[in-house]
């Protein structure tokens, strides 16, 4: 059974599927903008070169300590594959990103609260055959035009997209070619098998 609690089940070598969404269920993601500044918190802990804030302190550095290896952000939630290499990267890349974030949008729309619900949910990938279709799984988030959805990594694997704070080589290694990958997700009957044998692997 995957563990969905950090504090118990935080393991170094180890790949999680993380999720999280708006408290009630509710919009965290408005404007193309927001998508933005969700990704470029991301970039900011992953990237190569540590960043630093207005003051100069600097902002915890987690490259080499996790790696994004796939994600796809919804209008109320969204889904990291992510694969940790330090003990702890998880936890506290989740924190900080979420922090951030989250008093951006509250800043942003004159709101106040929680923006979103619980913490995370991080569930533990005991069988690592499964890695490629939950990176399925997660790139057919989008139910309608998924092929060309503009908040997902999927540009990453199959048009040739490169950054420095996402590393999907994990699991594009393990198809021949992008058109291979590109096959695979569009196997509907094959995902539908996979998704009641991999559902215990899901954060959700």
């Amino acid at each position: 059974m995957p563990g969905r609690n950090l504090l118990r089940v935080d393991f170094a070598g180890a790949y999680y599927h993380v999720y999280f969404r708006g408290v009630n269920g509710k919009v965290i993601f408005k404007t193309e903008n927001d998508y933005t500044v969700f990704m470029a918190l991301l970039k900011r802990y992953l990237s190569v070169n540590p960043a630093k804030d207005k003051n100069g302190v600097g902002y915890p550095h987690l490259f080499n300590k996790l790696e994004l290896l796939c994600f796809c952000l919804m209008p109320n939630h969204a889904h990291l594959l992510v694969y940790q290499v330090e003990q702890g990267a998880v936890r506290k890349l989740m924190q900080s990103v979420m922090v951030s974030y989250s008093r951006y949008f509250n800043t942003s729309y004159a709101r106040r609260g929680p923006l979103f619900e619980s913490r995370y949910r991080a569930s533990l990938i005991s069988n690592q055959s499964y890695l490629e279709h939950i990176s399925r799984y997660i790139h057919l988030n989008p139910k309608h035009d998924w092929e060309n959805y503009p908040y997902s990594s999927l540009p990453y694997f199959i048009a040739g997209w490169q950054a420095e704070w996402l590393v999907p080589d994990k699991i594009a290694g393990l198809f021949n070619s992008a058109s291979d990958y590109m096959k695979f997700l569009q196997d509907y009957e094959g995902h539908k098998r996979m998704l009641e044998e991999i559902k215990s692997e899901l954060a959700i």
